[in-house]
C-alpha cells in the first residue's frame, strides 16, 4: 500500500490517519503548518509562516508506526483553529496567559492578523465545523474501535514547544513534561508507569506542571471506561536545532526517540 506519510495534501485533505495493530493512539495536533490562502491573506507576513507550530513532530514520532501504533495527523496550522481548545472556546487555564481556539495573538505577543482582520464569531463557527469536528470525530471513532477491540486503548498527544517561551513560563522548560490533568485522563499505573521511564533515563521532566493536559487529553481521557490519555509537551531544544525549526536532523533527534520509545511501550502496558 502506498505510504502517503510524506506525500502531497490533496485538497480536500484535512488530516490523515494511519491504523495501527496495538491499543495505541497518536494524536499531533499541532503539527500542521499550512495555512488556506485566503486565511493567510488576513494575517501579517510573520504570522504565515506559522512559527508556533509544534515543529517536527511527526518526524519526531515516526518510529512509532513500526510498532503498531494508531496515528492521526492534521495537515492546518493552529492559527487557522486549535484542535486543542474546547470548541466554545473557554480557557483550558483560567488566569494564565494562553492562545484562544482561532489564535489572534503569536506566542511572541505580536498579533496574527492584520489590523481589523481578525476572524468574527460566525467565522470561527465556521473553522470550527469545517477543520475542527472532522479531527474530533475521528479521534472519537478510532478510540472507540480500539476500545473494542482491544478492550483498552490509550491516547498520546505529542506536543513541543520552544523551551524559553515567555508568555507562558519562566525559564527554560523541562525537556518532557507530561499532563494527565492532574492524574485524572489516564489510570494511576500509567502515570506511574511514565515517572518511573523519565526518573530512570536521567533527563529533565515534570509531571502535571506548567502544562496538564490540553482539551483533547481532558475530553476523551476516561480511565473508568478504559480510555487512559496522556499529553506529552517536549521542549524543542532536545531534538532539534531552535535556530532553525523546520529542518530536522535525524542524529540529534534519535536520543529523544529513544526516550519516547521507553515511555510509549510502558505506558500501553500500564493502560
Amino acid at each position: 500500500m502506498h505510504d502517503t506519510w510524506w506525500a502531497p495534501w490533496n485538497a480536500d485533505e484535512h488530516f490523515r490517519y494511519w491504523p495501527g495493530s496495538i491499543p495505541l493512539l497518536i494524536s499531533l495536533p499541532h503539527d500542521g503548518s499550512e495555512i488556506p490562502a485566503q486565511i493567510a491573506a488576513a494575517m501579517s507576513p510573520p504570522a504565515r509562516r506559522s512559527p508556533d507550530t509544534d515543529w517536527q513532530v511527526s518526524r519526531l514520532y515516526d518510529f512509532a508506526r513500526e510498532l503498531g501504533a494508531h496515528v492521526l495527523r492534521p495537515r492546518w496550522s493552529r492559527y487557522v483553529v486549535d484542535l486543542n481548545r474546547p470548541p466554545d472556546g473557554a480557557a483550558l487555564y483560567p488566569g494564565r496567559r494562553e492562545t484562544g481556539l482561532c489564535p489572534t495573538v503569536m506566542f511572541s505577543g505580536d498579533p496574527v492578523y492584520l489590523d481589523g482582520r481578525e476572524p468574527d464569531a460566525p467565522t470561527v463557527a465556521e473553522r470550527v465545523e469545517r477543520y475542527w469536528r472532522p479531527y474530533h470525530q475521528c479521534l472519537a471513532t478510532t478510540l472507540a474501535t480500539i476500545r473494542e477491540r482491544h478492550g483498552r486503548a490509550l491516547l498520546w498527544e505529542g506536543h513541543s514547544i520552544r523551551s524559553e517561551c515567555p508568555m507562558f513560563f519562566a525559564g527554560r522548560l523541562p525537556d518532557y513534561n507530561i499532563g494527565t490533568a492532574d492524574g485524572s485522563s489516564c489510570r494511576a499505573a500509567v502515570q506511574q508507569a511514565l515517572n518511573h521511564e523519565l526518573q530512570s533515563s536521567g533527563v529533565s521532566y515534570v509531571v502535571n506542571g506548567r502544562f496538564k493536559g490540553g482539551y483533547i487529553t481532558r475530553h476523551f481521557g476516561r480511565p473508568e471506561q478504559g480510555a487512559s490519555a496522556v499529553q506529552m509537551e517536549m521542549a524543542q531544544a532536545c531534538y532539534l536545532d531552535e535556530s532553525d525549526p523546520e529542518r530536522f536532523d535525524p542524529a540529534l533527534a534519535a536520543a529523544a526517540q529513544a526516550v519516547l520509545r521507553r515511555l510509549l511501550l510502558a505506558a500501553v502496558a500500564a493502560a
